[in-house]
């Protein structure tokens, strides 16, 4: 969770000229190969590195195993309130002297929380890179906690939680969840409660960084203008001080019943935004990709895919349609969403399922299949379109343990899915027809069990 602190202005004025560099870099990386180099400091540390001395300025990206999964009972969105306080002073600054010293140095850093992981991103120009590296490290070790900065992104957070009460993807969103993984961390909201956020104490922040921050839960991804030794120094002397090992964590693997039901949240409003999903994939399954092109034909290929074609292109029927794959740590999931005036939700969903049972008998086509092989090995090295994303694909690279050497080896891999590959993935995926669905809005003509959601 970032809020913005620092003057945009000075920002920009710090990193136009870096950018302005970096183009040629980017589009470099995205026709060729990335060379990655795993450093280790002589503290031991480990990290993956891009260098790039032509450009003036360094990206770091690091990840912490256990997130938001793992927030205690009663205090859901512990990990979100962390993610907001935690560059909020350390050492001897505190907020206001610490939030200074960045913005004096145009250095960003921020902290956000996922369901699995807890991450940070730091991006400088090399002149300041010691300095940001200090404050990195200041951050992680020795986190103040004051109670003023700790109340006032609280009170950010709570007001957040209120507006979006009436937002209805994030009620689709959470309700979906909640249904999906119920009994399972998965299924807590990971912004929290106005109840549980309030509960919080500086104290729980506390023993989230100490049982969750430490050398052996730590993935980091570097690019930029640094040599491996000169990172490895600065490694040391940021992260050094965290403890070697973090306390044993279990998050429970978790597969979502394979139900066939619907939820309807009534609001009072034009449009309906409507949530379905099904029992889907991890990321180390090694039949993954067999999935993602599968689903970039049924509803990941944008205006190409069939459910924009039926639903959107020929019909009209929707304002947005799509589905995913949604890999999580020990669940995965196919989700999707559509949005529909009320008068033609049911319609909509009769489209969605007509196509998902096409799927499931027929697959996709050879010819298809080809088009989605070239999609997305091609659209892949253009989203490595900043120093920031390349860090954090490399942190990606080593949290799901793929392989130094991946990036040279993933169009081969996207290569070799085969049309049998597809045809078992669709019958894997997609052959109970089973679909859990959640509405929120007024539709017309759909049955389901009619819902409300608290908090």
């Amino acid at each position: 969770m970032t809020y913005p602190r620092f003057s945009l202005n000075r920002l920009a004025a710090a990193f136009v000229a870096a950018f302005a560099l970096s183009v040629l870099f980017l589009a470099a990386t995205a026709a060729n190969a990335t060379k990655i180099t795993e450093v280790t400091s002589p503290g031991g540390i480990k990290a993956w590195l891009v260098q790039e001395p032509s450009i003036p300025m360094l990206a770091l990206e690091i990840s912490f195993r256990g997130g938001s999964a793992l927030d205690p009972g009663g205090k859901e969105g512990l990990a979100n309130l962390l993610s907001g306080v935690l560059d909020e002073g350390a050492g001897e600054l505190d907020s206001q002297a610490f939030q200074e010293r960045l913005e004096d140095l145009a250095i960003s850093l921020s902290f956000d929380s996922g369901r699995d992981s807890f991450g940070g991103s730091l991006r400088t120009l090399t002149k300041n890179r010691d300095e940001a590296f200090r404050l990195l490290g200041l951050a992680l070790t020795q986190p103040r906690f004051d109670q003023e900065p700790v109340d006032r992104i609280r009170g950010q957070i709570i007001a957040g939680i209120v507006r979006q009460r009436e937002n209805p993807n994030r009620l689709a969103g959470r309700l979906f969840f909640e249904t999906a993984f119920a009994g399972h961390p998965y299924a807590n909201p990971t912004r929290g409660t106005v109840e549980s956020v309030s509960n919080v104490t500086a104290d729980d922040l506390r023993r989230f960084v100490k049982r969750r921050f430490a050398r052996d839960n730590l993935i980091i991804g570097a690019v930029g203008d640094i040599t491996p030794e000169e990172l490895g120094l600065l490694l040391d002397s940021a992260l050094g001080g965290l403890p070697a090992k973090a306390e044993p964590f279990e998050v429970p693997d978790f597969m979502p019943a394979d139900t066939d039901e619907t939820l309807i949240l009534r609001k009072d409003i034009p449009q309906s935004v409507v949530m379905f999903g099904m029992p889907g994939i991890k990321r180390d399954d090694p039949n993954y990709f067999a999935a993602v092109l599968l689903n970039h034909v049924l509803g990941g290929g944008s205006f190409s895919s069939r459910l924009y074609t039926e639903i959107r292109e020929k019909r009209g029927l929707a304002y947005s349609v799509y589905s995913s794959v949604y890999p999580l740590e020990n669940s995965g999931l196919i989700i999707g969403g559509v949005g529909s005036a009320n008068a033609r939700v049911a319609e909509s969903l009769a489209l969605v399922r007509e196509q998902f049972a096409d799927i499931a008998e027929n697959a996709i086509s050879e010819a298809e299949l080809e088009a989605a092989k070239t999609f997305i090995t091609g659209s892949f090295p253009l989203s490595l379109n900043s120093n920031a994303r390349i860090a954090r694909t490399l942190v990606v690279l080593q949290d799901f343990d793929l392989g130094i050497d991946y990036l040279d080896r993933r169009a081969g891999i996207i290569d070799a899915v085969t049309i049998g590959d597809i045809r078992r993935m669709a019958d894997r995926l997609f052959d109970s027809g089973n679909m859990l669905t959640v509405i929120v809005g007024d539709p017309e003509g759909v049955e389901g069990r009619e819902i409300e959601v608290g908090g």
